[in-house]
């Protein structure tokens, strides 16, 4: 080969377009310094979330000596035996109905009460800051207000109860009442949230939208059914989300109202099964308890794809 041709080769080889994919892959001040700003996020991600995360994964493989340090390899034997529990078949079930007694209520409550808020009443400037005011208090707050409403003997539900000749209640020592009294506090602590974010979205609708529907005759209920209500859909969706997710990790007001679970264990959800399989009475059974909270992850995850799937493309963006 001439050197001609060897010089053809190389000069045909550095065309524009080489030049440009090759200046293309260096890496730019502006890249770096991204990467560079990125870097505390994913280390706090890394120590938070991946490495939480891995260590459940290994500890539900593993077995728990005396003191709750790992043990024997045991593999999937911690997902076998809680698969296949009766009890925990039924700590499921209970999670699901708190779950369902917690989450439709708080958001039709919410909207019912947003709806209610909009209407031109006199003094209703009061009624909104008593209906959001349950957002400020704590969970052990709200837990222990409504531990002295449901006390049997000197608690307000069971006076309210007596005054019209009804027999008093075992709000939390009654199987078939406990798990439905934490689900009215759970609601009343998150009614206050759901209300704050459904005001806000009817405050970002267009006045001209309600102007027109006046115009049209759509008033009062008619213009909050088929007007108010569609364009609060990401509001809604949102809450519906948050609020499942919310109700799948409750603990606090389930470990205050109802210690060990409730009578029979009718309130002992899957984050309480959790917490006692760890560390109540010395348990100290990390990988059963890690398993546990490996499945309340996949739960969680399957919920969420659920309510985007079903829930989203009904949703309607401005």
């Amino acid at each position: 080969m001439t050197t001609r041709t060897v010089s053809a080769a190389k000069s045909r080889r550095t065309t524009p377009a080489a030049v440009a994919a090759a200046t293309s892959r260096r890496p730019t001040p502006a890249s770096l310094l991204s990467w560079l700003m990125l870097v505390p996020c994913l280390v706090v991600f890394a120590l938070f979330i991946v490495w939480p995360l891995g260590k459940s994964v290994s500890l539900s493989l593993h077995g728990s000596d005396l003191f709750g340090r790992p043990d024997a390899f045991v593999g999937l034997q911690h997902y076998r035996d809680m698969l296949g529990s009766a009890e925990f078949r039924h700590i499921l079930w209970v999670t699901f109905a708190f779950v369902l007694l917690t989450v439709i209520p708080g958001v039709l409550g919410g909207l019912v009460i947003v709806l209610l808020l909009e209407q031109h009443i006199k003094g209703i400037r009061i009624f909104r800051t008593a209906f959001a005011l349950p957002f400020a208090f704590s969970v052990a707050s709200a837990s222990v207000i409504f531990a002295t409403i449901y006390n049997p003997a000197i608690g307000l539900a069971n006076g309210l109860l007596g005054r019209f000749g009804v027999d008093r209640i075992g709000w939390l020592t009654d199987p078939s009442w406990a798990l439905i009294s934490v689900a009215i506090t759970t609601v009343w602590m998150s009614i206050g949230y759901n209300v704050l974010v459904l005001s806000a979205g009817i405050g970002a609708i267009p006045t001209e939208i309600n102007e027109a529907a006046t115009l049209d005759g759509a008033g009062g209920w008619r213009a909050s059914r088929h007007i108010t209500v569609p364009l609060l859909g990401p509001q809604l969706f949102f809450l519906i989300v948050i609020s499942t997710i919310q109700s799948l990790q409750g603990f606090g007001q389930i470990k205050i109202l109802t210690p060990e679970g409730g009578p029979e264990q009718s309130t002992k959800t899957l984050v309480y099964s959790i917490y006692h399989t760890a560390f109540a009475n010395n348990a100290s059974d990390f990988g059963a308890a890690s398993a546990q909270a490996i499945v309340l992850l996949v739960i969680l995850l399957v919920c969420t794809a659920v309510q985007f799937g079903l829930l989203e493309r009904r949703v309607h963006y401005k």
